[in-house]
C-alpha cells in the first residue's frame, strides 16, 4: 500500500481537493483508493493535532479539548488504532491523508518524526505531496485566515523581515509567547515560515527521505472546475478516472477594507484578554465579531506584495525545474503595484467603540464558558457517572464541565412534557393558493410509509415525489399502489450514479412537473416528522406565525430508542418520546436542519438538506427563520445546514428525527446501509450519536386522532392494506435472521448495553470526531 500525505500548505487549494476527495470516495474506494473518513471529513486535523509539539498547544488543540500532552497522547494513540483499522477493513492499495495545518504548523523535526512513526507501521511507501503558488499569492490569503484567528500585527511584519539571511528562523522567531487564555497563538499571530517553499521541502525530506516530496501548482480554473478530479489523480498517482466533480465558484477574496478592521479589532481584543485575565474570548464568538464588522470594497492586491515574491525568485526557479508539476510564474522582481499599506478601514471605524458594543456579549459568552450551566452539576453531567468509559471518552467528559457545550433543558418555555390535547382541525381544501410538495427517497421503508405519508397529509402537505431503490421489502410496491390512488408520484432510482442515490433523485426531482408547480418544497426521509407547535398544528398554522419568511430551518430533535426493543405496529410517533435535551449544541448532528422552502427560483440546486447556489438576483429576496420564526439569513443564506447556540430555536417547529427507532429496527437500518452516503457503515458510533434521552418530548402525539383517521382511510384500499402488512412480515423476519447473525447479535447487546446520560454522549460523540 502507497500513502500520499497532501499536507497544504495553500489552505484555499487543500480546501477544494479534500471537498472533491470526500465527494468522490465511493468512486476511489471501487479503484483501490481510501480517503480515511476517521480522521476527519475533509481536513484531517486529528492528524495534525495528534503529531504536533506536545507542549505547543495550538487553536485547534486547545478547542477540541487536547491541550495537556496526556490529552494528546490518547488522541494520538485513537488515531492510530482508527487508521488501522479503516486500512484493515477497506484493504486500499493507496492511502491519501490531506491536513493543510500538516505544512503550515508542523516546524520542527521531532513532530515530523512523530508522524512517521505515526504512518510507517501502515506502509514505509510514503510520498508528500504539496500544492503551493506564488508566495504572495499565498501570503496574502494566509493573512487574511490569520486575521479570522485573531492576528494583530499587520503586512509590515512579513515586509520586515525580506532582508533576514534565514526567512525559516526569522518567520519563527517573530511568533510572540504562546498564551492559550488570552487568545495568543503564535501561529496565528507570526509569519508564516512555509513561505520558504524550499526550506519547507528540506525539511520534510530530512525526515521522510529525499525525492518524498512532490511540489505541484494547479490553475483556479481548472481547481474549481469540474475537471480538479485530473488533478487529483495526477498529484496522487490514481490510475483510472474518478469522473468529474461538481464545479463550485471560486471563493471571493475578502475586501482590504475589511481585513484592516479585523487586524484593529483583534489588536483591542488582546488587549482587553491581556488585562482582564478571567476573561475567556472563545474562538467562534471571536470570528462572529469579525464577521459583523464586514464591509465591501477591493480585495487586497497581491502585487503590493510582488517584493516577497522577489525574494524567494531564485528558490522557485529551481524548485519548478525540479518537480514536473510546479509551474509558478512570479515575473520581474520589479513591483507591478504600489507596496502594501494597510487599507482605509472605512466610515471613520474605530475598534474601541465596536469593543464597547459587543462588551456585554463577550463577558457573557465568558461567564458561560467558566461556569456550569444549570443543570451540569446534577448528576447526569458529573464526569464519573459511567465508570466504563473508555479513556478517551472520559477525559473529554472531564474537558467539558463547565463549558457551554454541555447539553440541558433550560432552553424555551414550552412544556414538552404534558401532551397537548388531541384535536381534529378542519380538512384543507382541495383546491388552495399555494401547493407544498415533500421530495423523499426510500429504501426498504415498508412498514413506515402510510403513517409518515399519513401524517403529513394532515398537516397540510399536498404533494409527494419519492424515489426509491434497490428495495427488497415491498416499499416500491406500496409506493406504485399509492400512485395508483392518486396520494403519491413514485419514482424507480436504482439506476442512480453519482455519489449518492439521494442527490441523484434530488438533480433528477427539478425537471419534474410536480416539483416546478410548487409553492413549497422539502425535502425530508421518512424517518422525520414536521412537529408543528403552534396554533392548531398546521403547515397554514406556521406560515401564518412567520408570514415573511422564504425559508423555514426545521431543527432536528433526535428521539432515541426509549427501551423499546422489538419491531412494533404502533405508529412511530405515538411508540418514542425520549430524546436530546433542548439545548443539544453538540455534536454538531443534533441540531442539524432541514429546509422547507418557497419554490421561486432563488436557488438553483437542491440538497439533501438545503437548497444551495444562490442566483445573485435573489441575494435580498430570501428571508431564512429558525424553528422559533426569527430572522437567520445572515448565518445560512448563502452555506450551513446545522443551526448555532445563536440561531436555535424550535417554539414554532421542530423536526422530530427518529433516526433509530427501535433497536431491531436500527439493525435492519445498520444492515441496509444509507441513502446520502453509501459507503458509510451505520455501526456502534451512529447508535451513539442517535440513540439520545435526557428529555421527553410528547408534542407531536396531539396529532394521533388526526394521524389515524388519515391512516385509516388510506388503508381501507384492500390492496394497500395487504402490501403494508407484507412489508411489515418482512422486517419481522429480516430482524430474527439478523439477531441470528454473529456480527449483528453483537451490535444489538453492545447497544443496548450502553447507558449513557446526554453528556457523556456528547463526550463519547466528539472523541471519536464521528461522522457516520
Amino acid at each position: 500500500m502507497r500513502i500520499c500525505v497532501h499536507i497544504g500548505p495553500e489552505a484555499q487549494t487543500a480546501d477544494r481537493l479534500q471537498r472533491v476527495l470526500d465527494g468522490k470516495r465511493r468512486q476511489l474506494a471501487k479503484r483501490g483508493v481510501l480517503y480515511s473518513r476517521s480522521l476527519g471529513a475533509r481536513n484531517h486535523t486529528r492528524l495534525y493535532m495528534a503529531v504536533s509539539d506536545p507542549q505547543a498547544v495550538d487553536a485547534l488543540r486547545w478547542s477540541r479539548g487536547c491541550a495537556t500532552p496526556e490529552e494528546q497522547a490518547v488522541l494520538r494513540d485513537a488515531v492510530a488504532a482508527d487508521l488501522r483499522a479503516e486500512v484493515e477493513a477497506a484493504q486500499p492499495d493507496l492511502l491519501i491523508l490531506s491536513a493543510h495545518q500538516l505544512g503550515t504548523s508542523l516546524v520542527s523535526a521531532a513532530e515530523l518524526t512523530r508522524l512517521r512513526a505515526l504512518l510507517t507501521p501502515l506502509s514505509e511507501d510514503i510520498t508528500i505531496v504539496a500544492h503551493v503558488d506564488t508566495p504572495a499569492r499565498m501570503l496574502a490569503r494566509s493573512y487574511a485566515a490569520q486575521l479570522m484567528e485573531g492576528r494583530a500585527r499587520g503586512l509590515d511584519l512579513e515586509l520586515g523581515l525580506l532582508d533576514a539571511p534565514d526567512w525559516w528562523h526569522a518567520a519563527l522567531a517573530s511568533r510572540p509567547p504562546r498564551d492559550p487564555r488570552a487568545g495568543q497563538f503564535p501561529e496565528a499571530q507570526g509569519a508564516p515560515q512555509w513561505l520558504d517553499l524550499a526550506r519547507l521541502q528540506r525539511e520534510w525530506e530530512a525526515v521522510f527521505g529525499l525525492g518524498t516530496v512532490q511540489m505541484r501548482s494547479v490553475d483556479p480554473q481548472q481547481l474549481y472546475g469540474a475537471e480538479v478530479t485530473e488533478e487529483i489523480r495526477a498529484a496522487f498517482g490514481i490510475a483510472e478516472t474518478i469522473g468529474r466533480a461538481e464545479p463550485a465558484d471560486t471563493p471571493k477574496a475578502p475586501s482590504a477594507a475589511w481585513l484592516s478592521r479585523c487586524r484593529r479589532m483583534n489588536e483591542v481584543l488582546l488587549r482587553r484578554l491581556a488585562t482582564d485575565p478571567g476573561l475567556v474570548l472563545q474562538r467562534p464568538l471571536w470570528r462572529r465579531l469579525l464577521t459583523e464588522i464586514k464591509v465591501k470594497g477591493a480585495p487586497l492586491d497581491p502585487a503590493s506584495l510582488e517584493p516577497v515574491n522577489a525574494r524567494f525568485a531564485a528558490d522557485i526557479e529551481a524548485l519548478c525545474a525540479q518537480h514536473p508539476g510546479l509551474q509558478l510564474d512570479i515575473g520581474s522582481a520589479a513591483s507591478t503595484g504600489a507596496p502594501w499599506q494597510e487599507a482605509d478601514p472605512l466610515f471613520g471605524f474605530r475598534a474601541t467603540q465596536y469593543l464597547m458594543a459587543f462588551r456585554w456579549r463577550i463577558e457573557r459568552a465568558s461567564k458561560e464558558a467558566q461556569e456550569a450551566l444549570p443543570d451540569s452539576a446534577a448528576p447526569e453531567a458529573a464526569p464519573n457517572t459511567a465508570p466504563g468509559l473508555p479513556p478517551h471518552v472520559a477525559q473529554k467528559l472531564a474537558g467539558l464541565q463547565g463549558s457551554p457545550w454541555l447539553p440541558h433543558n433550560n432552553h424555551g418555555t414550552l412544556d414538552e412534557t404534558a401532551p397537548a390535547p388531541d384535536y381534529t382541525p378542519e380538512p384543507r381544501p382541495a383546491e388552495t393558493q399555494d401547493r407544498r410538495v415533500i421530495l423523499g427517497c426510500m429504501k426498504n421503508e415498508a412498514p413506515y410509509i402510510v403513517e409518515w405519508i399519513a401524517y403529513h397529509r394532515a398537516i397540510g402537505v399536498d404533494d409527494f415525489l419519492i424515489y426509491s431503490n434497490d428495495c427488497e421489502d415491498g416499499t416500491d410496491a406500496i409506493l406504485n399502489r399509492l400512485q395508483a390512488m392518486g396520494v403519491l408520484q413514485h419514482r424507480d432510482n436504482s439506476a442512480w450514479s453519482g455519489s449518492s442515490p439521494q442527490q441523484h433523485a434530488l438533480d433528477a426531482a427539478q425537471d419534474e412537473p410536480l416539483v416546478r408547480a410548487a409553492d413549497w418544497l422539502l425535502h425530508i426521509d421518512v424517518d422525520e416528522f414536521v412537529n408543528i407547535r403552534t396554533g392548531n398544528g398546521t403547515l397554514d398554522d406556521l406560515f401564518a406565525a412567520a408570514p415573511n419568511a422564504s425559508h423555514f430551518a426545521l431543527t432536528w430533535r433526535l428521539f432515541g430508542h426509549g427501551g423499546v426493543q422489538a419491531l412494533s405496529d404502533a405508529p412511530v410517533i405515538a411508540q418514542f418520546s425520549d430524546c436530546a435535551p433542548r439545548y443539544s449544541p453538540k455534536p454538531h448532528t443534533t441540531w442539524g436542519f432541514k429546509t422547507l422552502m418557497r419554490n421561486d427560483g432563488a436557488y438553483a440546486k437542491l440538497s439533501c438538506h438545503r437548497p444551495n447556489k444562490l442566483r445573485k438576483a435573489a441575494e435580498d429576496a430570501v428571508t431564512w427563520v429558525n424553528g422559533s420564526g426569527r430572522d437567520m439569513t445572515a448565518e445560512v443564506a448563502r452555506n450551513g445546514w446545522r443551526n448555532s447556540r445563536k440561531s436555535i430555536g424550535y417554539d414554532l417547529v421542530q423536526l422530530n428525527h427518529y433516526a433509530l427507532r427501535s433497536a431491531e429496527s436500527y439493525l435492519i437500518k445498520r444492515q441496509r446501509g444509507r441513502a446520502l452516503h453509501v459507503d458509510r457503515a451505520i455501526g456502534l458510533n451512529y447508535w451513539i450519536r442517535m440513540d439520545w434521552s435526557g428529555a421527553r418530548d410528547l408534542t407531536i402525539q396531539r396529532n394521533l386522532p388526526r394521524l389515524r383517521a388519515e391512516m385509516d382511510r388510506l388503508l381501507a384500499d384492500p390492496e394497500l392494506a395487504r402490501l403494508h402488512r407484507a412489508g411489515q412480515a418482512w422486517h419481522r423476519a429480516k430482524a430474527t435472521e439478523l439477531r441470528a447473525t454473529p456480527e449483528f447479535a453483537e451490535l444489538y447487546d453492545q447497544a443496548l448495553a450502553l447507558r449513557l446520560t446526554p453528556a457523556e454522549r456528547v463526550a463519547w460523540a466528539l472523541s471519536l470526531d464521528m461522522e457516520s
